[in-house]
């Protein structure tokens, strides 16, 4: 491995927003920064829990840079992004000749982190086999490359994320309780922004200058009329929403492209018409609304788990066959179908799982 492609996985901080924007005022961020400020000194696993798009990743950030360790690595782990089949060799690295294609020694994330810190987003997409790894990891601070003979000894803080709940996970046999008990030392649980309506205006100030100046734009500040509805929505794709909704606000100019984003879908749960006159079937008229609510659910997070229909029937908490017979019968497609032009072929659709 090259010296340009291990530096590229040791990914650098970046910008952060400011504490007071990270932590707003309402008493669930507050209990979180407490909580943050107590841990950061002490070398023991961390667990971030919360929805998609609440700011795990930044919290976790903040862990590493407020700790002893901040001088050393920041590797961070999406483990969804990297298919099973690679992600222990990416984890933990192989010798030479361990496999296949194997032609030189390739240290793991878990190395890299030496000293630093080990951020693994979304743990709970890790196999059972990976898990076992981990927990040597957690337990001993040792680890094995593929094709090793002995063990490697390495000092790391390592910091787990997920948008589940990994108690669910166990139930269902999918996550091991004694790794959860290994990363559950800490837990911090980040509240939706559905219940910090009240850091809304100062997230949509600091998103609004932030983008100004990065696409070099003089977006106005938003009117307290749209402000209002910000207040009022459900956000489901919490702070990583209300910040693309700032940023197309930001390029586009107009607060149109907001409010129509914010305007109310439960009409249109079904298309059915209601007779004015005569007899209604109220039962007939509900199984209408509950299928096309179902078919709208099932198709949403199809688009968010990337159209891999594995990972939307364990975050709809179904089987993988029962999923399958709702797509069926919702009439969705079976595979997400994607654009492609190559050089030299005519467009053509390709289906993708």
């Amino acid at each position: 491995m090259t010296t340009s492609s291990v530096n590229s996985l040791v990914q650098p901080l970046g910008e952060m927003p400011p504490d007071a924007i990270v932590f707003g005022r309402t008493e669930g961020m507050r209990a979180v920064r407490d909580r943050l400020t107590k841990l950061a000194s002490a070398n023991v696993p961390v667990l971030i829990q919360g929805e998609s798009g609440t700011g795990k990743d930044i919290i976790a950030r903040m862990i590493h840079a407020t700790s002893p360790w901040r001088t050393g690595p920041w590797v961070k782990v999406n483990c969804p992004a990297i298919p099973g089949t690679l992600l222990e060799s990416e984890l933990f690295g192989y010798e030479k000749g361990a496999f296949t294609g194997a032609y030189g020694m390739k240290p793991g994330r878990v190395e890299m982190a030496h000293r630093g810190t080990l951020f693994l987003d979304e743990i709970s997409e890790l196999d059972m086999s990976l898990q076992s790894k981990l927990l040597q990891l957690l337990q001993d601070g040792q680890f094995c490359r593929i094709g090793a003979q002995e063990d490697k000894k390495v000092e790391v803080r390592v910091v787990c994320a997920t948008n589940r709940k990994l108690e669910q996970e166990i139930e269902n046999g999918t996550f091991r309780s004694d790794l959860f008990y290994r990363i559950n030392v800490v837990n911090l649980h980040l509240p939706p922004l559905r219940e910090r309506a009240s850091d809304i205006p100062e997230l949509v100030a600091y998103f609004l200058e932030y983008h100004n100046r990065k696409y070099n734009c003089r977006a106005r500040a938003l009117s307290s009329e749209l402000m209002s509805e910000l207040r009022k929505y459900h956000w489901p794709g919490n702070i990583r929403e209300l910040e693309n909704l700032v940023k197309r606000y930001v390029i586009l100019g107009n607060e149109e492209v907001i409010s129509s984003d914010l305007a109310p879908r439960a009409t249109d749960f079904f298309n059915a018409e209601i007779p004015v006159d005569g007899q209604i079937s109220l039962k007939k008229l509900t199984r209408q609304a509950v299928r096309e609510l179902e078919r709208k659910v099932i198709l949403k997070v199809l688009q968010n788990c990337h159209w891999n229909r594995k990972q939307t029937a364990r975050a709809l908490s179904i089987s993988y066959r029962a999923l399958l017979y709702k797509i069926r019968e919702a009439g969705l497609p079976s595979n997400r179908v994607v654009k492609r032009r190559d050089a030299d072929s005519p467009k053509q659709d390709i289906a993708a799982d």
